[in-house]
């Protein structure tokens, strides 16, 4: 196994460990939330700004998650159908324009929003906005990497054949 690879490994086993610890962050928060507004008549607040900045980050982690083990979602109708070097490039083009896309928009655009927001405060919480939002640019970076991995792998993969369907 290449060094890359190990590195990516790595990346996803991190990257799955803090998915599963905030979902189960979540799951007891929420757990938390019923039992105070339901049983002691007094909704925590807190738990609920919680719940949704775990959502959040959860989901964004999530996907990065999902693109890094090439799973992500793509209308395949066409490119399932084509062979060999137009594949390729199809699939390159694929990975180049999700790189564009993270650096671009999830990169620059959430640092900028990151910085913006340092001087809000969350309602119940009393953090920075930005502390919430610095998930952005981490997600856009998890993706450039990964994409970049996957581009590399693409060097090395033979698109002569046609790919079995995933169900």
């Amino acid at each position: 196994m290449t060094a890359m690879h190990k590195v990516k490994d790595a990346i996803m086993k991190f990257l799955g460990s803090v998915i599963i610890f905030l979902f189960a962050a979540m799951t007891l928060i929420g757990t938390y939330q019923i039992v105070t507004r339901y049983f002691f008549n007094r909704p925590s607040t807190i738990s609920e700004e919680l719940l949704t900045y775990s959502f959040t980050w959860m989901s964004l982690l999530a996907s990065a998650y999902v693109f890094g083990k090439k799973d992500h979602m793509r209308i395949g109708f066409l490119a399932d159908k084509i062979t060999g070097s137009v594949k390729k490039y199809l699939e390159f083009s694929i990975e180049l324009l999700a790189f564009v896309f993270a650096g671009v928009v999830m990169v620059y655009g959430g640092s900028s929003i990151t910085k913006l927001t340092m001087i809000q405060t969350t309602a119940s919480l009393r953090i920075p906005m930005g502390y919430v939002y610095v998930i952005v640019p981490v997600t856009g970076v998890l993706i450039m990497v990964f994409s970049i991995m996957n581009a590399v792998d693409m060097l090395h993969k033979d698109f002569s054949k046609r790919e079995e369907e995933k169900v």
